[in-house]
This record gives structure tokens, C-alpha cells and sequence, in this order.
């Protein structure tokens, strides 16, 4: 465990050689609900994906989609009830990386959440994060009610040249 109470857990490579590392990174958190303690898992999963070779751009959409589901969580789920966690579990290849946001709210339904880009809303200062989640992952799904975002973002070539 870390300073935040955190746990990671790394898996071990194929060829055990400690000049490639683990063939994935598997990390588990939980942290109350407050935004201080989401800039470690952010920090630390963010860590492992630069390390593993993910490109800028990869980088900045997990960073992104990261950033918005955490805050989600803390804001919207937990409500920053201090009696509440968030937790977190973030599976790291070379290929893609799989993150698990999951609070303990009492959910929503996807379906009921205003469009961000529609006229009467395009103005509010607040109301894109799960639009932005869902445009940056290659596989966005909510389950337990709205509770639990999984996510998937695969390391592919960047989209726009020379980035």
C-alpha cells in the first residue's frame, strides 16, 4: 500500500526480463471523496501509460476521460460525503488500457442526462464530461446504475500527424 492507501499490483512479463517490465501494470485504489486524493491515481495510472510507449494523443484522451470520470464520481456520485469512496482499478498493456471508476451514489440513468451540444445547453459552464469520456475511449459502458464507468482506450497511431 502507498501513502493513500492504495494498492497497485503488477503483473510479471512473459520472459520475466526486467528491461521490458511486466507484460501489464495492474492497479487498485480507493479513495475518499475528495478531489486532492484523485491526483495520485490519475498521476500514478498516467505514469505506467507513458511508460508503456502510449502516444500524446492517446495520452491526453485517458488523461482527459480520467480527470472527468473522477471528478464525476466525487461530485456527482459521491456527493463529497466523506463517509462515501471512490474506487478504481486500472489495467495496463502496451495495447490499450482499461480503467474501472465506480462510486458509491446512487447512479443515473445514461439515457436522462441532458446533450451538452444541443442549443439550451451549449452555454452552461458544466454538463460535458460524460460527453467527453465517450468521445476520447474506444468503449464506454455504465453499469450497477450508473454507478460503475468502464472504459477502454486502445494505443493506436495518433490521429493527427506530426502530434
Amino acid at each position: 500500500m502507498d501513502k493513500a492507501g492504495s494498492k497497485r499490483r503488477t503483473g510479471r512479463g512473459r520472459s520475466g526480463s526486467p528491461r521490458t517490465g511486466p507484460v501489464r501494470s495492474h492497479f487498485v485504489f480507493t479513495i475518499p471523496s475528495v478531489f486532492a486524493a484523485s491526483r495520485d491515481v490519475q498521476e500514478k495510472i498516467l505514469s505506467d501509460i507513458e511508460r508503456r510507449g502510449f502516444n500524446e494523443q492517446t495520452r491526453f484522451a485517458i488523461k482527459l476521460a480520467l480527470e472527468e470520470a473522477l471528478i464525476n464520481a466525487i461530485k456527482h456520485g459521491n456527493r463529497f460525503d466523506p463517509r462515501k469512496e471512490v474506487h478504481v482499478e486500472a489495467t495496463i498493456t502496451p495495447e490499450e488500457a482499461l480503467i474501472i471508476v465506480e462510486d458509491e451514489g446512487p447512479g443515473f440513468d445514461r439515457s436522462s442526462v441532458p446533450d451538452p451540444t444541443l442549443r439550451e445547453n451549449v452555454e452552461k459552464c458544466s454538463g460535458r464530461g460524460i460527453l467527453l469520456i465517450e468521445a476520447y475511449m474506444n468503449q464506454v459502458q455504465w453499469t450497477n446504475g450508473g454507478r460503475c464507468l468502464r472504459m477502454i482506450k486502445r494505443n493506436e497511431p495518433d490521429v493527427i500527424p506530426g502530434c
